[in-house]
């Protein structure tokens, strides 16, 4: 009976593992978010390296290389980054001190503005961008060709042009 708790843990732990894991649509949805809702390749990029075709919109962090764990990668997605072009998404962020215990008051004190988003996300949706960042992008390295194929799930004529 001792092996019983033993195997009993681990099962558990793989259950709590595959509910926690995002699945195939969850990821779907967590591009489609940062493509158009979110919008976040205008800054970062459409492979979130940094690199943006729209001179008109602020550079962003090469997502690919953050060192953001997931919990710094969502208060980074709700809350933006004070005194940077990162707006936050979540739109009542400065509302109530949600975000890192600051108000409104507080920020236009720092003489910071947060830019507005192209649209707020809900707290689900910031969560299905950073299950769709870190399956695909965070930690990846630079994209090639196949990261390409994986990342937009077909071989699109973005990826031809790029080394396999």
């Amino acid at each position: 009976m001792t092996g019983v708790p033993a195997a009993l843990a681990i099962g558990l732990a793989l259950a709590v593992h595959a509910a926690c894991a995002a699945d195939a649509g969850d990821i779907a949805e967590g591009l489609r978010l940062y493509q158009q809702k979110g919008n976040c390749q205008a800054c970062h990029g459409w492979a979130a390296d940094g690199r943006k075709t729209d001179s008109q919109m602020p550079d962003g962090a090469n997502l690919r290389e953050t060192k953001l764990d997931r919990e710094q990668l969502v208060t980074t997605i709700k809350c933006g980054r004070p005194n940077t072009q990162m707006p936050a998404f979540d739109r009542l962020a400065y509302s109530d001190g949600r975000c890192y215990g600051m108000k409104a008051a507080d920020l236009k004190a720092l003489g910071t503005r947060m830019p507005d988003p192209p649209s707020p996300l809900q707290a689900r949706e910031i969560e299905l961008i950073a299950d769709f960042l870190f399956a695909k992008v965070v930690g990846k390295g630079a994209m090639d060709r196949a990261k390409c194929v994986e990342f937009w799930g077909a071989e699109a004529d973005v990826c031809t042009q790029l080394k396999p």
